[in-house]
């Protein structure tokens, strides 16, 4: 195969200056005429100053469309020759260029549509028995030609099968009934560039499209999926699809500024290899920093690009190129017609061939391929498009052989109309080469794409698989070799945030944003990744969480160790009034029980008694009723200790500052009446409880605000009037009993009674200073432990100044308990 191949090199170089028939090789008569739109020339003549419908003619030989046309011609001959497929039944082809122009491929695709045998176009009410010249078209090759021709061919409903053109406009089967393409549509390539990005981590990209259907396209694809996965476009740029504009120049180097501007290290490329050419080119020339290019076959695998000079500076290049196979025989056909069309008795059967075709009415206009050699495109034979063009006659065969009711022993020469291919087109599956393939509810075919590497060795460049794409992504990373050669490049607007942060947007662009711990009581939800939402009142969120958790109800518990602590502080101080109680109703008729006043001490020590008892009131989940008794029980407990020291407090000052009038008065504050200046005490007060309850009592409230993760349960106090009304008659009797007794001198060989009162009182005041400062600031369950502390302290303190004392000399000092003395 190898020399065979060497031989036919040779011959064509040699006989390259002796022009072929090449261009009389696109038309051949037919049972069944097959359209083909390829684009065999390239830059087009003033096509910006054209001003009269003349003919429209390219420069140059655009030879990657020549090959694609003689893939065609491959599958057609093949088909012709099989005895399987359309046994008895000879297919045709008519060829034309398209130019990469709009304007150019209007002409041949109106010639595709006059009725057969004619040069004109029937203008009809009903098409359905309308026989055009052909039965179906193969091509063009760009997405903005098809856009043109697929609305005049789904006109007609004519099959048309392009084997490049990859917008997803083209996906819509209601504006495009009878548009076919044997290659994915775009949406698949940007989902798979997506992933690529989200493999190595890039978020901060810049994005450039030729400005052509094929660029802008790709770009709205793009960026409408982009944004759902993350990645921030730091820039839009797109390539002026004429060149030669003096303004092109500009455009150009205004987006390689951008580039620099932005500082992006990922640039994406949808492009043709023309305009991803100019764009390289100033790129290199403009000193742009190396960059990790993300192309497309497109332009990665054309030789325009890889051959402009210094290409190796540009950085690193990945991109994906679809999956195909090669193409058996291609090759060798290829040779054998170079070898066939510098022969002139072939050469006179091509152009009688011709003229069967009436190529009079519009020429293919390959003047230019009768002065190529087979050494000119030899090494392009392995283009990936050609197997796309191979399947697309492929598809359209194997429906014609479905509508004809094909067999093994021939195919009957029906009259077919180009609309009754569409339904087989549709449906069941074709096999070539062993390999089956099917057009799906969009009419396209994704046979899933390869991820190459531009990978330079000697200054020879190979493309290198290194991953392939098929709804999930696979990359071989260790074979990439990215141009920063310890670590693979970073380009980031953003870091991804963790779940429980927020975006908050930095810069001018939208897209881009630090991530921000959400704070307490506040929780990020997916509906809303915008923002943090706050909690529920009765909730509570450590910071960064992803949700609410209820709170734990908080109140001075039973078991804990400060509760503990205090109830045997109150049992001890119970104890000790319990004690003395029992000690002075022992020694009740003794004269130091009876100076202090008698039985009013038992009501005084039972009153402290109940006074720590309603410690338990404070202690445990708290209720409205509670916190209502809380300061009446209080109260009243204090108010029965202090009407004792009150009575008192009298006697003395009667007997010590008036002495005239004692006898007159004592009677009043001594023996049973002074019971009644008790129960009058007792009276008042319950009277200011009563307003108390009236005014505004203590209710229970439910505090969120004071503890991070527990709602509060404490008494809140409503009226402090009210609470002062009750609090300050008691004080009132205090204050008076104070002024009573702060002053009594005795002699050294008498008891003052009077200074036991007055530092009593003095604790009591000394505690309730501090006891309303804490009180009023507090909002813990330090707020039940100082009115506990403020019970207890109070006890312990009448009890240390007035009771202890003569207890100590009732048990100790028993000789001093003598009338004289007291």
């Amino acid at each position: 195969m190898v020399p065979y191949l060497l031989l036919c090199l040779s011959f064509g170089y040699a006989a390259a200056l002796k022009p072929t028939c090449l261009s009389a090789q696109f038309r051949r008569p037919g049972d069944y005429i097959i359209g083909g739109l390829f684009p065999f020339g390239t830059d087009t003549v003033n096509l910006t100053a054209r001003s009269e419908p003349t003919l429209v003619v390219c420069e140059r030989l655009f030879v990657g469309g020549l090959i694609w046309a003689l893939g065609m011609k491959f599958a057609i001959d093949q088909i012709n020759n099989s005895t399987s497929l359309l046994p008895g039944v000879k297919l045709g082809y008519d060829m034309h260029d398209t130019c990469f122009e709009p304007v150019v491929a209007l002409q041949p695709s109106l010639l595709f549509l006059t009725r057969n045998g004619t040069t004109g176009i029937g203008v009809l009410c009903n098409y359905t028995d309308y026989q055009p010249r052909v039965t179906a078209v193969i091509g063009p090759h760009k997405s903005d030609l098809c856009l043109v021709t697929a609305k005049l061919f789904s006109f007609f409903l004519i099959p048309q099968v392009s084997y490049g053109a990859s917008s997803e406009k083209l996906s819509n089967t209601d504006l495009y009934p009878s548009f076919y393409r044997t290659v994915p549509s775009d949406k698949n390539l940007v989902e798979a560039v997506v992933l690529l990005l989200n493999k190595f981590g890039w978020n901060w990209i810049g994005i450039i499209g030729s400005d052509d259907e094929y660029g802008q396209g790709a770009q709205r694809l793009f960026l409408s999926i982009a944004g759902n996965h993350s990645i921030c476009i730091a820039f839009e740029g797109l390539i002026p699809t004429d060149l030669a504009d003096p303004k092109a120049k500009n455009q150009l180097e205004d987006t390689i500024k951008l580039i620099n501007k932005t500082k992006v290290n990922i640039i994406v490329l949808f492009a043709f290899s023309q305009s991803a050419q100019a764009l390289l080119e100033h790129s290199i020339r403009m000193g742009l920093s190396k960059k990790v290019w993300i192309g497309t076959e497109a332009w990665m695998l054309s030789d325009i690009a890889a051959s402009i000079p210094n290409i190796q500076s540009i950085g690193t290049v990945l991109g994906f190129i679809m999956k195909v196979g090669a193409v058996p025989g291609f090759r060798k056909y290829v040779a054998d017609l170079f070898t066939s069309v510098q022969q002139d008795k072939f050469c006179q059967e091509s152009r009688k061939f011709n003229q069967l075709m009436n190529s009079d009415v519009l020429d293919t206009h390959c003047k230019q391929c009768d002065h190529i050699s087979l050494r000119d495109i030899s090494s392009m034979l392995n283009l990936p498009q050609i197997q796309s063009v191979y399947i697309a006659v492929y598809s359209v065969a194997y429906a014609l052989h479905r509508a004809l009711g094909c067999t093994h022993q021939g195919c009957p020469k029906a009259s077919i109309r180009s609309w009754q291919l569409l339904h087989f087109m549709n449906t069941l599956p074709f096999k070539v080469n062993g390999q089956s393939f099917s057009f799906d509810q969009f009419h396209g075919t994704n046979t899933g794409y390869k991820l190459i590497f531009w990978s330079w060795k000697n200054g020879t460049l190979t493309y290198l698989p290194v991953g392939n794409y098929e709804e999930s992504l696979y990359i071989n990373k260790s074979q990439i070799q990215f141009h920063t050669t310890d670590q693979k490049p970073t380009s980031e607007c953003f870091r991804h945030c963790k779940p429980g942060q927020l975006r908050r947007i930095k810069g001018f662009h939208l897209c881009c944003y630090d991530c921000t711990d959400c704070p307490e009581n506040t929780f990020w939800s997916t509906k809303d990744s915008s923002t943090c939402t706050p909690c529920l009142k009765h909730q509570w969120s450590p910071v960064r969480s992803t949700q609410c958790y209820d709170r734990n109800e908080r109140y001075l518990f039973w078991n804990e160790p400060l509760t503990v602590a205090l109830l045997t502080l109150m049992s001890v101080t119970i104890s000790l009034t319990c004690l003395t109680a029992v000690l002075f109703l022992k020694n009740l008729e003794t004269p130091l029980v009876q100076a202090s006043g008698g039985k009013l001490n038992l009501f005084a020590l039972f009153a402290l008694t109940l006074l720590c008892l309603s410690c338990c009131l404070y202690i445990g989940k708290p209720s409205n009723n509670l916190c209502m008794s809380q300061q009446v029980v209080y109260a009243l407990c204090l108010n029965g200790c202090f009407s004792t020291f009150f009575i008192k407090s009298l006697e003395i000052t009667l007997v010590t500052e008036f002495p005239r009038c004692a006898p007159t008065f004592l009677y009043w504050v001594t023996q049973r009446r002074a019971w009644l200046l008790v129960a009058l005490c007792l009276l008042t007060e319950c009277l200011f409880c009563f307003c108390y309850l009236h005014l505004g009592p203590d209710y229970l409230v439910s505090d969120y605000k004071s503890l991070p993760t527990e709602v509060l349960l404490v008494c809140n106090t409503e009226s402090w009037f009210a609470f002062a009304l009750v609090h300050g008659y008691n004080g009132f009797l205090a204050f008076v009993c104070f002024l009573c007794t702060f002053m009594v001198q005795t002699s050294g060989k008498k008891y003052n009674i009077a200074r036991g009162i007055t530092f009593a009182i003095l604790i009591y005041f000394i505690i309730w200073i501090f006891f309303i400062a804490t009180f009023v600031t507090l909002k813990t369950v330090l707020r039940s432990v100082t009115q506990i502390g403020t019970i207890l302290s109070t006890s312990l303190g009448i009890l240390g100044t007035y009771y202890i004392p003569k207890c100590y000399i009732i048990l100790l000092k028993p000789d001093l308990n003598t009338v004289d003395y007291f």
